[in-house]
């Protein structure tokens, strides 16, 4: 009997899941062919106004291409040298590590040498300023990691250089005295405190890893791998790796390698120092060639999905030209959206293709963008795949040290204000960051609530379900208003904003955005349980 009333439940189930995505499906369809039609449009009409076209290569000689971001720009023009250097370095660590049996001693001597060729080539004499300050923090791990006060002096020491740093602007070599004067001629093509703030992480990460190493590991290994899928597939997860017991590579020569790791340098993704550190000793084996060959293919084809978007919508020249302050309110939203997309599809590239150099050298870094911006229904998810890596960073060194889930409402306004100061010291990012602990507040508590609320009958579930979609579709417009004042408009632009959305042309364009917002919810529901029935 009870079998057969689950049985009914879900044919009922599949019966509106399937009537629910007859109403989305179209929907979603026509809102991409508006959203597509109207993009074209105002790239077409306002193009002579905009900054940052250059001549394209895709249609016709006449197509115009929109670089007018620069580290998309400078990417793209490094990206020719970058393979070479990329197939020059993967085949000599390669070739060093079979013929010779190297293990994590003698491979992080290589990549050390590797990764100096490469900085000097980046950096010139600043690599001077990046080996000092990292050599003062090594000082200070192996001086204070066994005293209960090393947590406040590690943060203190590179919070101090990350600010100062900027303040600076890589310093100077004149400052320390005239006859240091002539390398200022000698800083590189790259500017190095720029790239230092991912080399703050790692010092971070070595401190704190160091620093547990002497207290013990608590972590239980048996009941870690009983829960863990990709543990009981056979494979070691990232858990796995930053947990292991790596005591004897805690020297100098490895803290150094784990720095300047070239594969990983400039831009990430971020790995933690055991998991590195277990990695140069034995190779990552998650990926098999054809899974390393599958992941470039589909880097390529990313790539060239890139060069189509720039070439056809001009969404980021409109940000950096300030000609959104002259469109309709759908219009600017349509270009919100679109940068949105943008900078996703640019970090999914940027971040992936150094990955993939780290996977063909052996170290397997955290997955950045495992998640399309537009299957995200709220902040938590968001900023779990949208820079992912650095989650699991935040997560692992500030997140749970400061309390956890137990004081969340109170450790995201420092978390937050940290990633907006690591980024750059601008308020517009200090106002990203305030605005999205402001939006978290709501979520957290409806959360709670809907955790602690158990619908029984069908209504109630329905309703249960509906109430998440209406909270998703708000999340989202939080989320975009929150990426506009951070990337677009500035935190000026909020009134400006507020001004034209409030109006009788502009309260439509929301109440759309709010629908819009809904259905897609609904659809992220669907592929949410669509992925629970295939498991």
């Amino acid at each position: 009997m009870l079998n057969e009333t689950k049985m009914k439940k879900k044919k009922m189930q599949a019966y509106f899941s399937k009537g629910e995505l007859m109403v989305l499906i179209p929907y979603a369809f026509a809102f991409y062919v508006f959203i597509i039609r109207r993009s074209l449009q105002i790239s077409h009409d306002h193009f002579s106004k905009l900054y940052g076209l250059r001549p394209g290569w895709l249609f016709s000689p006449q197509s115009l291409n929109d670089v007018s971001d620069a580290q998309w720009r400078n990417f793209r023009s490094n990206l020719p040298i970058l393979t070479v250097v990329f197939i020059l370095f993967a085949v000599l660590a390669n070739t060093f590590r079979t013929f010779f049996n190297l293990k994590a001693r003698g491979m992080s001597i290589l990549w050390l040498f590797i990764s100096f060729i490469y900085l000097f080539y980046l950096h010139g004499a600043c690599v001077i300023f990046i080996l000092s300050i990292a050599s003062l923090n090594f000082l200070l791990v192996k001086s204070f990691a066994r005293r209960n006060c090393f947590p406040f002096l590690l943060w203190i020491f590179n919070i101090f250089f990350l600010i100062f740093n900027r303040v600076y602007g890589g310093y100077s070599f004149s400052i320390f005295g005239q006859h240091w004067a002539y390398l200022d001629n000698f800083r590189g093509t790259f500017r190095w405190h720029i790239c230092f703030n991912f080399v703050i992480l790692r010092m971070i990460s070595f401190g704190y890893d160091y620093h547990w190493a002497q207290q013990g590991s608590h972590f239980d290994h048996e009941k870690h791998v009983q829960r863990c899928h990709v543990c009981k597939s056979g494979k070691l997860c990232y858990q796995i790796q930053q947990e292991r017991n790596i005591s004897e590579n805690y020297a100098l020569a490895m803290y150094l390698c784990y720095l300047v790791y070239a594969p990983l340098y400039i831009s990430g993704p971020i790995i933690s120092f055991n998991a590195f550190a277990s990695q140069l000793e034995v190779p990552q084996n998650n990926y098999l060639r054809r899974d390393v060959l599958w992941y470039g293919l589909r880097w390529i084809f990313s790539l060239l999905l890139m060069e189509l978007m720039t070439h056809i919508f001009y969404y980021n020249a409109f940000a950096i030209s300030g000609m959104w302050k002259l469109l309709s309110p759908l219009d600017v939203f349509i270009v919100g959206y679109g940068v949105l997309n943008f900078m996703w599809l640019k970090f999914f590239l940027i971040w992936r293709y150094f990955r993939l150099w780290s996977l063909i050298c052996g170290i397997e870094a955290p997955e950045n963008m495992p998640r399309c911006v537009n299957n995200c229904h709220n902040l938590e998810t968001f900023w779990k795949n949208w820079h992912a890596s650095f989650n699991k960073w935040l997560v692992r060194y500030m997140y749970i040290p400061l309390g956890g889930s137990q004081k969340k409402l109170y450790n995201i306004w420092a978390i937050f204000t940290f990633v907006a100061v690591w980024h750059d010291l601008e308020w517009k990012l200090l106002s990203w960051a305030w605005l999205t602990c402001l939006f978290f507040i709501p979520e957290m508590v409806v959360k709670s609530a809907a955790d602690s609320f158990q619908a029984e009958s069908a209504f109630g579930r329905f309703l249960v379900r509906e109430l998440r979609a209406f909270a998703g579709s708000i999340t989202i417009t939080c989320l975009m208003i929150a990426n506009l004042v951070g990337y677009v408009i500035g935190p000026s632009g909020v009134n400006w904003l507020m001004s034209q959305f409030l109006t009788r042309e502009g309260l439509p364009v929301l109440g759309g955005m709010f629908l819009t917002f809904y259905v897609g919810t609904k659809l992220m529901f669907q592929i949410s349980d669509a992925k629970q029935r295939k498991q």
